[in-house]
């Protein structure tokens, strides 16, 4: 059956993955909300959606579309910057509607046990894209971890994550460079990584920052299977020469066990395939969520030690 959706956030970037899955699954959007009007990529995919640059608006729109007309907002897809995310999803339930949210899904854990109430009064779900966890190289990961820890449940392995993704001066203008917004750089361009490697390998059970400044978050993990060394950031300095020689502004890698894992591609229909779960009620929902939360508001609140302990061997691009 066809399912009428809302979209908080259009302008986004994130935005049009969105509004692809929703019109690959056959479903259609009815509103669409964003404070920016920069937001023709919507003709792209539903030009007749109702469009909004005011919350009071959007929100008056999506009740009286149902009393008019006798339908409902069945989702709510939340593409906001972070810090708003806990207060669309409220907005999303409390309409009638499940929401599907971006991530990081909220800033902290105790944010997302406030929804786990709202879910029990109101009967709707959260939903979180935690797309990585459909990645087929990440499944195969899993698929082989589980394997090896049938054989050897006291394996650790070791793990270097290393995500490098190039940001100019705009970055640290807009609300992403503003901590109280998106949470820092580990909540921003890190916290998928982290809910894929507890999904793997266990939640983490000691959490250290050797760096933090507001360009780049690096520290290590002990999960319960793992010990991993991470470096994130958005300092185009910090890609290694080779890469920057091909002309890429990225540098993504996950090491496990010195083995480097392949997953540069397959990532162009993961939020469809994401829309898809969702819509059988096999989506990712707020306890599968909580422990990649839990950890970078951990970081967050870190103070950083330089470099001490294992460290990934990239601080000392920033620490000399």
């Amino acid at each position: 059956m066809r399912k009428n959706f809302a979209l908080i956030g259009a302008a986004g970037y994130i935005a049009p993955r969105h509004m692809k899955a929703i019109k690959e699954t056959g479903n259609s959007l009815v509103a669409a909300l964003d404070k920016c009007d920069s937001v023709g990529i919507i003709d792209s995919y539903f030009p007749e959606a109702n469009f909004f640059v005011e919350f009071e608006r959007f929100d008056r729109f999506v009740d009286k579309w149902r009393r008019d007309t006798g339908n409902k907002i069945d989702y709510v897809s939340i593409c906001s910057p972070n810090y708003l995310h806990d207060s669309h999803i409220r907005f999303a339930l409390k309409s009638g509607a499940d929401a599907i949210c971006e991530k990081p899904l909220v800033l902290n854990p105790w944010n997302i046990d406030q929804l786990k109430i709202i879910e029990e009064e109101t009967g709707h779900r959260v939903y979180n894209i935690l797309q990585l966890r459909l990645h087929p190289s990440i499944i195969a990961l899993k698929e082989k971890v589980q394997k090896e820890l049938e054989e050897d449940p006291g394996k650790v392995y070791e793990i270097d994550l290393t995500y490098l993704t190039s940001r100019g001066k705009w970055y640290f203008i807009s609300w992403k460079g503003d901590e109280d917004k998106s949470g820092g750089i580990a909540s921003n361009i890190g916290v998928h990584f982290y809910d894929m490697l507890c999904w793997i390998f266990g939640e983490v059970e000691e959490n250290i920052v050797n760096v933090k400044t507001p360009d780049c978050n690096a520290g290590t993990f002990k999960l319960k299977h793992a010990n991993v060394r991470w470096f994130l950031s958005v300092n185009y300095d910090y890609i290694p020469d080779e890469i920057k020689a091909q002309g890429q502004r990225t540098y993504r890698s996950i090491a496990v066990d010195g083995e480097e894992l392949e997953f540069s591609g397959g990532f162009a229909d993961l939020h469809t395939r994401s829309y898809e779960e969702i819509l059988k009620g096999n989506g990712f929902g707020l306890d599968e969520a909580y422990p990649s939360i839990n950890t970078v508001s951990t970081i967050r609140n870190l103070e950083a030690v330089g470099l001490k302990g294992e460290y990934h061997p990239f601080c000392k691009k920033v620490i000399i």
